[in-house]
């Protein structure tokens, strides 16, 4: 393999030597552009020569590792091959690089031979890296807010990060930012609020190449434990706590109406308990008035001066003698005790009263003390 390349880095410089000798005018009308590559990949290469050119050169890292003529193609490596184009009347030389490594990484330059002017590029070459999501699938509770986060690991230049989101969500964002300890990987965090079953996907995207790396995992919802509503630091959804707010006002206005029901029959009952009371202390003074009266008027039908009998058996007797010493019959006499109870009855009860006696057998006063 040395050996080959010696021979070819012979035959370049022979052919250098016979150009030279020889001269050219063409000159180069447009040089390569910078190329940003991926380890393992091909990188390509432009140059735009005019016509009459004898022998065009490529060089990586100050190197020529490509040369060609009209009539031939000098190659020192496998992993540099070349290819032609016309167009417009120039030459258009293509080098092609197989199988990009780090160690390619640097300026790339297309010269000709007896010419000042050279056109120059730089070879970039991106290693793409780990991206995974530590933990894989995930299990997460609905309508509480998580975070998925997503690593970029080994990356020579670091990739733009994104999200893919594909669970319906109330709320998501993330931000990326670099590894403080490691300088060729990035991290990045998404949180999101979901609702239902889905997947999230994490996307790099190289710069300056239209390729991306994605890692996908499955995210699975699941309700919240009954314990957790009593937890502190657990948050409610929105929806229930508009709903609580709307119950608690609704509880209190009712208890607020059962209040004012419940004083208004508290103060009609005891309106109508003192109108009851106040018609029994009525009609209790009304009978007592009655009472009264009655004990009164039986009071004053009672006659307290009248005396048994016996308490005027001697004078009966003493008129008796009387009368027959006067020569009065006897029937005048026998009349006097029926008189004498017709009176005492029409005395009042509480006064005294005093009978007189007067001399004729026929008459017999009462007269009540006042």
């Amino acid at each position: 393999m040395e050996g080959a390349a010696e021979r070819g880095v012979l035959a370049v410089l022979v052919v250098l030597a016979v150009l030279a000798a020889c001269g050219s005018s063409s000159e180069i009308i447009e040089g390569p552009k910078n190329v940003t590559a991926l380890k393992g990949s091909e990188a390509r290469f432009n140059c735009t020569i005019s016509q009459g050119w004898k022998l065009v050169m490529w060089a990586l890292r100050g190197t020529v590792v490509l040369s060609m003529t009209p009539n031939e193609t000098i190659i020192t490596s496998d992993r540099f091959t070349s290819a032609s184009y016309q167009e417009g009347g120039n030459f258009i030389s293509e080098m092609i690089i197989h199988d990009v490594q780090l160690s390619d990484a640097g300026q790339v330059k297309c010269s000709l031979q007896n010419s000042n002017r050279d056109g120059a590029a730089f070879l970039s070459v991106q290693v793409m890296g780990q991206l995974l999501i530590p933990g894989g699938s995930l299990v997460v509770i609905e309508d509480k807010p998580c975070n998925v986060t997503c690593r970029a690991l080994n990356w020579t230049l670091l990739p733009d990060l994104s999200w893919e989101i594909g669970v319906p969500v109330s709320h998501s964002s993330y931000y990326s930012i670099p590894e403080p300890e490691d300088l060729q990987s990035a991290v990045s965090v998404l949180a999101l609020t979901p609702q239902g079953n889905g997947t999230v996907t994490c996307v790099a995207e190289m710069k300056g190449l239209d390729v991306r790396e994605s890692v996908t995992v499955n995210l699975t919802v699941v309700q919240p434990p009954l314990d957790s509503i009593d937890k502190p630091g657990t948050s409610l959804p929105t929806w229930a706590i508009v709903l609580l707010a709307v119950s608690l006002s609704l509880l209190l206005i009712l208890i607020i109406v059962l209040i004012i029901i419940f004083c208004c029959c508290v103060s009609r009952t005891e309106k109508e308990e003192s109108s009851y009371q106040s018609q029994i202390r009525k009609s209790a003074t009304v009978k007592t008035s009655k009472d009264t009266a009655g004990t009164k008027l039986k009071s004053a039908n009672e006659n307290y001066g009248y005396h048994s009998d016996e308490s005027r058996t001697t004078q009966p007797a003493s008129l008796h003698a009387k009368s027959s010493e006067a020569g009065v019959p006897e029937q005048c006499s026998s009349r006097q005790p029926h008189q004498e109870s017709d009176h005492r009855q029409l005395g009042p009860a509480n006064h005294p009263q005093v009978s007189f006696y007067v001399a004729s057998p026929k008459k017999v006063r009462n007269v009540t003390l006042v």
